[in-house]
Protein backbone atom coordinates (compact mmCIF):
# COMPACT_ATOMS: atom_id res chain seq x y z
CA UNK A 1 0.00 0.00 0.00
CA UNK A 2 2.81 2.20 0.99
CA UNK A 3 4.54 1.62 -2.44
CA UNK A 4 1.44 2.43 -4.34
CA UNK A 5 1.41 5.47 -2.43
CA UNK A 6 4.20 7.01 -2.90
CA UNK A 7 4.07 5.61 -6.46
CA UNK A 8 1.02 7.37 -7.62
CA UNK A 9 1.33 10.35 -9.92
CA UNK A 10 0.53 14.22 -8.80
CA UNK A 11 0.06 17.19 -9.82
CA UNK A 12 0.30 20.41 -8.03
CA UNK A 13 -1.13 24.25 -8.05
CA UNK A 14 -0.02 26.90 -7.08
CA UNK A 15 -2.03 30.04 -6.00
CA UNK A 16 0.74 33.00 -5.87
CA UNK A 17 1.09 35.99 -3.59
CA UNK A 18 3.78 38.51 -2.57
CA UNK A 19 4.02 36.59 0.90
CA UNK A 20 2.83 33.53 1.04
CA UNK A 21 1.87 31.05 -1.86
CA UNK A 22 -1.24 28.61 -1.58
CA UNK A 23 -0.37 24.82 -3.08
CA UNK A 24 -2.66 22.03 -3.63
CA UNK A 25 -1.79 18.56 -4.41
CA UNK A 26 -4.20 16.56 -6.94
CA UNK A 27 -4.12 13.16 -7.62
CA UNK A 28 -4.56 11.25 -11.51
CA UNK A 29 -8.12 11.62 -11.45
CA UNK A 30 -8.21 15.64 -9.93
CA UNK A 31 -9.40 14.55 -5.93
CA UNK A 32 -7.61 17.07 -4.05
CA UNK A 33 -4.55 15.39 -1.26
CA UNK A 34 -4.16 18.45 0.28
CA UNK A 35 -3.76 22.11 0.70
CA UNK A 36 -0.86 24.38 2.58
CA UNK A 37 0.67 27.46 2.46
CA UNK A 38 4.32 28.38 2.39
CA UNK A 39 6.19 31.59 2.68
CA UNK A 40 7.42 33.13 -0.37
CA UNK A 41 11.51 32.53 0.29
CA UNK A 42 13.85 29.68 -0.53
CA UNK A 43 13.08 27.98 2.41
CA UNK A 44 9.62 27.78 1.47
CA UNK A 45 10.07 26.76 -1.96
CA UNK A 46 12.07 24.12 -0.80
CA UNK A 47 9.49 23.21 1.79
CA UNK A 48 6.47 23.34 -0.59
CA UNK A 49 8.03 21.02 -3.18
CA UNK A 50 8.87 18.25 -0.26
CA UNK A 51 5.46 18.97 0.72
CA UNK A 52 4.27 18.19 -2.75
CA UNK A 53 6.72 14.86 -3.23
CA UNK A 54 5.18 13.77 0.09
CA UNK A 55 2.14 12.45 -2.15
CA UNK A 56 4.03 10.70 -4.46
CA UNK A 57 5.60 11.17 -7.89
CA UNK A 58 4.95 15.07 -8.92
CA UNK A 59 4.41 14.67 -12.89
CA UNK A 60 4.21 18.69 -13.20
CA UNK A 61 3.19 22.00 -10.96
CA UNK A 62 0.79 24.39 -12.83
CA UNK A 63 1.42 27.96 -11.07
CA UNK A 64 0.05 30.97 -11.29
CA UNK A 65 2.01 34.20 -12.18
CA UNK A 66 5.27 32.86 -13.08
CA UNK A 67 6.56 36.00 -14.15
CA UNK A 68 5.29 38.07 -11.67
CA UNK A 69 4.87 36.66 -7.74
CA UNK A 70 5.66 33.08 -8.42
CA UNK A 71 8.80 33.97 -10.15
CA UNK A 72 10.91 32.74 -7.72
CA UNK A 73 9.31 29.42 -7.00
CA UNK A 74 8.99 28.77 -10.76
CA UNK A 75 13.06 28.61 -10.60
CA UNK A 76 13.07 26.16 -7.77
CA UNK A 77 10.99 23.90 -8.94
CA UNK A 78 12.83 23.73 -12.46
CA UNK A 79 16.03 23.40 -10.23
CA UNK A 80 14.14 19.81 -9.34
CA UNK A 81 13.79 19.21 -12.62
CA UNK A 82 9.87 19.31 -12.10
CA UNK A 83 7.90 20.56 -15.01
CA UNK A 84 6.37 23.72 -14.59
CA UNK A 85 3.37 25.10 -16.21
CA UNK A 86 1.75 28.97 -16.84
CA UNK A 87 -1.37 29.36 -15.36
CA UNK A 88 -3.23 32.26 -16.94
CA UNK A 89 -6.08 32.48 -15.30
CA UNK A 90 -8.45 30.66 -12.46
CA UNK A 91 -11.09 28.65 -13.93
CA UNK A 92 -14.64 30.68 -14.37
CA UNK A 93 -17.03 28.14 -13.98
CA UNK A 94 -15.63 26.69 -10.75
CA UNK A 95 -15.24 30.66 -9.81
CA UNK A 96 -19.56 30.82 -10.03
CA UNK A 97 -20.00 27.45 -8.41
CA UNK A 98 -17.49 27.51 -5.38
CA UNK A 99 -16.76 31.06 -4.76
CA UNK A 100 -13.25 32.99 -4.83
CA UNK A 101 -10.44 32.03 -2.58
CA UNK A 102 -6.51 30.93 -2.48
CA UNK A 103 -7.71 27.16 -1.94
CA UNK A 104 -10.19 26.96 -4.62
CA UNK A 105 -7.27 28.90 -7.22
CA UNK A 106 -4.75 26.57 -6.37
CA UNK A 107 -6.74 23.63 -6.78
CA UNK A 108 -7.80 24.83 -10.23
CA UNK A 109 -4.19 25.91 -10.96
CA UNK A 110 -3.62 21.94 -10.08
CA UNK A 111 -6.30 20.44 -12.26
CA UNK A 112 -5.78 22.99 -15.44
CA UNK A 113 -2.18 21.66 -15.41
CA UNK A 114 -3.45 18.08 -15.18
CA UNK A 115 -5.95 18.25 -17.99
CA UNK A 116 -4.52 20.22 -19.85
CA UNK A 117 -6.34 23.27 -20.06
CA UNK A 118 -3.22 25.09 -18.82
CA UNK A 119 -0.55 23.66 -21.02
CA UNK A 120 2.24 26.23 -21.69
CA UNK A 121 5.60 25.54 -20.21
CA UNK A 122 6.43 28.43 -18.24
CA UNK A 123 9.02 30.83 -19.09
CA UNK A 124 12.68 29.92 -17.62
CA UNK A 125 13.52 33.62 -17.23
CA UNK A 126 17.10 32.87 -16.34
CA UNK A 127 19.06 33.80 -19.33
CA UNK A 128 20.31 37.03 -21.69
CA UNK A 129 16.09 37.17 -22.60
CA UNK A 130 15.36 37.75 -19.32
CA UNK A 131 18.38 40.54 -18.95
CA UNK A 132 16.77 42.22 -22.35
CA UNK A 133 13.27 41.73 -20.58
CA UNK A 134 14.75 43.68 -17.25
CA UNK A 135 16.39 46.58 -19.57
CA UNK A 136 13.01 47.02 -22.04
CA UNK A 137 10.59 48.00 -18.58
CA UNK A 138 12.92 50.71 -17.69
CA UNK A 139 13.61 51.98 -21.25
CA UNK A 140 9.77 52.03 -21.58
CA UNK A 141 8.84 53.18 -18.32
CA UNK A 142 11.72 56.08 -19.08
CA UNK A 143 10.45 56.83 -22.77
CA UNK A 144 6.97 57.55 -21.64
CA UNK A 145 8.42 60.09 -18.57
CA UNK A 146 10.32 61.90 -21.13
CA UNK A 147 7.96 62.59 -23.23
CA UNK A 148 5.22 63.70 -20.03
CA UNK A 149 8.11 65.95 -19.07
CA UNK A 150 8.20 67.41 -22.50
CA UNK A 151 4.42 68.26 -23.02
CA UNK A 152 4.76 69.81 -19.28
CA UNK A 153 7.69 72.13 -20.53
CA UNK A 154 5.68 72.94 -23.41
CA UNK A 155 2.36 74.16 -21.36
CA UNK A 156 4.53 75.93 -19.28
CA UNK A 157 5.68 77.78 -22.64
CA UNK A 158 2.53 78.04 -23.69
CA UNK A 159 1.36 79.98 -19.95
CA UNK A 160 5.53 81.78 -19.60
CA UNK A 161 5.98 85.62 -19.52
CA UNK A 162 5.71 87.30 -22.70
CA UNK A 163 9.73 87.44 -23.25
CA UNK A 164 10.35 83.48 -22.09
CA UNK A 165 7.66 82.81 -24.01
CA UNK A 166 9.11 84.69 -27.53
CA UNK A 167 12.31 83.18 -26.33
CA UNK A 168 11.57 79.20 -26.60
CA UNK A 169 8.46 79.56 -29.07
CA UNK A 170 10.52 78.97 -32.37
CA UNK A 171 13.01 76.17 -30.54
CA UNK A 172 11.91 72.41 -32.98
CA UNK A 173 11.19 69.83 -30.29
CA UNK A 174 14.52 67.60 -31.15
CA UNK A 175 16.15 70.81 -29.68
CA UNK A 176 13.76 72.07 -26.92
CA UNK A 177 15.44 69.98 -23.55
CA UNK A 178 19.20 71.08 -24.71
CA UNK A 179 18.17 75.29 -24.48
CA UNK A 180 15.51 74.59 -21.98
CA UNK A 181 18.01 73.18 -19.78
CA UNK A 182 20.48 75.90 -20.72
CA UNK A 183 18.50 78.78 -19.13
CA UNK A 184 19.52 80.65 -16.00
CA UNK A 185 16.64 81.83 -13.80
CA UNK A 186 18.06 85.38 -12.83
CA UNK A 187 17.39 86.46 -9.01
CA UNK A 188 16.24 90.07 -9.77
CA UNK A 189 13.31 89.05 -12.59
CA UNK A 190 10.26 88.90 -10.97
CA UNK A 191 8.55 85.82 -9.20
CA UNK A 192 6.49 84.47 -12.07
CA UNK A 193 8.84 84.72 -14.73
CA UNK A 194 12.18 83.56 -12.24
CA UNK A 195 9.68 80.42 -11.17
CA UNK A 196 8.92 79.66 -14.59
CA UNK A 197 12.30 79.33 -15.34
CA UNK A 198 13.44 77.08 -12.94
CA UNK A 199 10.38 74.87 -14.00
CA UNK A 200 11.41 74.61 -16.83
CA UNK A 201 15.20 74.00 -16.25
CA UNK A 202 14.52 71.43 -13.75
CA UNK A 203 12.10 69.37 -16.64
CA UNK A 204 14.80 69.70 -19.15
CA UNK A 205 17.52 68.28 -16.99
CA UNK A 206 15.23 65.64 -16.29
CA UNK A 207 14.78 64.82 -19.71
CA UNK A 208 18.52 64.96 -20.99
CA UNK A 209 19.14 62.68 -17.56
CA UNK A 210 16.57 60.42 -19.47
CA UNK A 211 18.01 60.32 -22.75
CA UNK A 212 21.45 59.78 -21.04
CA UNK A 213 19.94 56.54 -19.66
CA UNK A 214 18.22 55.52 -22.83
CA UNK A 215 21.48 55.57 -24.57
CA UNK A 216 23.30 53.62 -22.11
CA UNK A 217 20.30 51.15 -21.72
CA UNK A 218 20.12 50.79 -25.79
CA UNK A 219 23.61 49.50 -25.91
CA UNK A 220 23.25 46.98 -23.42
CA UNK A 221 20.08 45.52 -25.64
CA UNK A 222 22.27 45.84 -28.80
CA UNK A 223 24.53 43.37 -26.85
CA UNK A 224 22.60 41.24 -25.51
CA UNK A 225 20.06 40.65 -29.15
CA UNK A 226 23.01 40.45 -31.34
CA UNK A 227 24.36 37.66 -28.83
CA UNK A 228 20.85 35.93 -28.76
CA UNK A 229 19.91 36.15 -32.28
CA UNK A 230 21.86 37.35 -34.58
CA UNK A 231 19.86 35.72 -37.34
CA UNK A 232 16.69 37.93 -36.73
CA UNK A 233 18.34 40.99 -37.16
CA UNK A 234 19.18 39.58 -40.38
CA UNK A 235 15.38 39.20 -41.04
CA UNK A 236 14.29 42.34 -43.11
CA UNK A 237 12.02 45.18 -40.78
CA UNK A 238 13.34 43.70 -37.85
CA UNK A 239 15.46 46.39 -35.53
CA UNK A 240 17.02 45.92 -32.08
CA UNK A 241 13.80 46.84 -30.15
CA UNK A 242 11.36 45.21 -32.32
CA UNK A 243 14.20 42.21 -32.09
CA UNK A 244 14.13 42.38 -28.25
CA UNK A 245 10.19 42.26 -28.07
CA UNK A 246 9.76 39.21 -29.80
CA UNK A 247 12.58 37.79 -27.98
CA UNK A 248 10.75 38.27 -24.57
CA UNK A 249 7.47 36.95 -26.19
CA UNK A 250 9.09 33.68 -26.65
CA UNK A 251 11.69 33.72 -23.49
CA UNK A 252 14.74 32.20 -22.70
CA UNK A 253 13.47 29.06 -23.27
CA UNK A 254 11.50 29.27 -26.92
CA UNK A 255 11.46 25.34 -27.69
CA UNK A 256 8.64 25.37 -25.00
CA UNK A 257 6.54 27.03 -28.52
CA UNK A 258 5.98 23.37 -30.59
CA UNK A 259 5.07 25.15 -33.50
CA UNK A 260 5.10 28.00 -35.59
CA UNK A 261 1.41 28.31 -34.70
CA UNK A 262 1.75 28.70 -31.60
CA UNK A 263 3.38 31.26 -31.84
CA UNK A 264 1.40 33.07 -34.07
CA UNK A 265 -1.17 32.37 -30.79
CA UNK A 266 1.03 33.78 -28.61
CA UNK A 267 1.54 37.23 -30.65
CA UNK A 268 -2.59 37.12 -31.16
CA UNK A 269 -2.49 36.75 -35.00
CA UNK A 270 -3.58 33.44 -35.05
CA UNK A 271 -7.56 34.07 -36.52
CA UNK A 272 -9.88 31.97 -33.90
CA UNK A 273 -12.75 30.03 -35.46
CA UNK A 274 -16.38 31.27 -35.29
CA UNK A 275 -18.28 29.23 -37.13
CA UNK A 276 -22.10 28.45 -36.82
CA UNK A 277 -23.96 26.05 -38.62
CA UNK A 278 -23.64 26.65 -42.29
CA UNK A 279 -21.41 29.83 -41.41
CA UNK A 280 -17.86 29.19 -41.54
CA UNK A 281 -15.59 32.29 -40.15
CA UNK A 282 -12.47 33.19 -38.33
CA UNK A 283 -12.85 36.53 -36.13
CA UNK A 284 -9.52 38.63 -35.05
CA UNK A 285 -7.63 37.26 -31.89
CA UNK A 286 -7.58 39.81 -28.94
CA UNK A 287 -5.40 37.72 -27.01
CA UNK A 288 -1.97 37.13 -26.41
CA UNK A 289 1.14 39.48 -26.43
CA UNK A 290 -0.01 42.89 -27.12
CA UNK A 291 3.74 44.33 -27.03
CA UNK A 292 5.07 41.07 -30.12
CA UNK A 293 1.79 41.84 -31.61
CA UNK A 294 2.62 45.73 -31.99
CA UNK A 295 6.03 44.26 -32.75
CA UNK A 296 4.70 42.26 -36.06
CA UNK A 297 2.66 45.41 -36.77
CA UNK A 298 5.53 47.48 -36.93
CA UNK A 299 7.75 45.21 -39.01
CA UNK A 300 4.95 44.78 -41.67
CA UNK A 301 4.48 48.73 -41.23
CA UNK A 302 8.02 48.61 -42.66
CA UNK A 303 7.87 46.42 -45.47
CA UNK A 304 4.62 47.95 -46.61
CA UNK A 305 6.62 51.56 -47.18
CA UNK A 306 9.69 49.86 -48.18
CA UNK A 307 9.76 46.48 -49.49
CA UNK A 308 8.94 45.92 -53.09
CA UNK A 309 7.28 42.48 -52.35
CA UNK A 310 4.96 43.38 -49.75
CA UNK A 311 4.21 46.16 -52.22
CA UNK A 312 2.80 44.44 -54.68
CA UNK A 313 1.19 41.82 -52.37
CA UNK A 314 -0.50 44.50 -51.16
CA UNK A 315 -1.86 45.89 -54.57
CA UNK A 316 -3.14 42.47 -55.49
CA UNK A 317 -4.73 41.64 -52.66
CA UNK A 318 -6.22 45.27 -52.57
CA UNK A 319 -7.47 44.89 -56.30
CA UNK A 320 -9.40 41.52 -54.56
CA UNK A 321 -11.64 43.94 -52.18
CA UNK A 322 -9.20 43.62 -48.91
CA UNK A 323 -9.12 46.48 -46.64
CA UNK A 324 -5.67 47.24 -45.81
CA UNK A 325 -6.71 46.23 -41.97
CA UNK A 326 -7.07 43.25 -43.51
CA UNK A 327 -4.18 43.13 -45.51
CA UNK A 328 -1.82 44.07 -42.28
CA UNK A 329 -3.44 40.70 -40.37
CA UNK A 330 -2.49 38.49 -42.86
CA UNK A 331 0.91 39.83 -43.13
CA UNK A 332 1.59 39.81 -39.21
CA UNK A 333 0.57 35.96 -39.28
CA UNK A 334 2.87 35.61 -42.40
CA UNK A 335 5.61 37.23 -40.69
CA UNK A 336 5.06 35.17 -37.91
CA UNK A 337 5.67 32.21 -39.05
CA UNK A 338 9.14 33.27 -41.31
CA UNK A 339 10.02 34.41 -37.43
CA UNK A 340 9.29 31.35 -35.63
CA UNK A 341 12.82 29.25 -36.81
CA UNK A 342 14.87 32.43 -36.39
CA UNK A 343 13.44 32.45 -32.51
CA UNK A 344 13.71 28.44 -31.78
CA UNK A 345 16.88 28.06 -33.37
CA UNK A 346 18.97 30.73 -31.66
Amino acid sequence: MTIVEMTRPVTGGVDTHADVHVAAAVDANGGVLGVETFATTPRGYAELADWLAGFGEVVRVGVEGTGAYGAGLARSLRARDLMVIEIDRPNRQARRRHGKSDTVDAIEAARAALSGRASGVAKTADGDVEAIRALLVARRSGRNVRVKYLNQIRHLIFTAPDELRERLRDVHRDRLARTAAALRPGATTDAATYATKLAIVTLARRVLALEADGKRLDRHLEQLVRRSAPSLLAVYGVGIHTAAILLVAAGDNPQRLKSEAAFAHLCGVAPIPASSGKTTRYRLNPGGNRQANHALWRIVFTRMSNDERTRTYVARRLAEGKTIREIMRALKRYIARELYLHLVTR
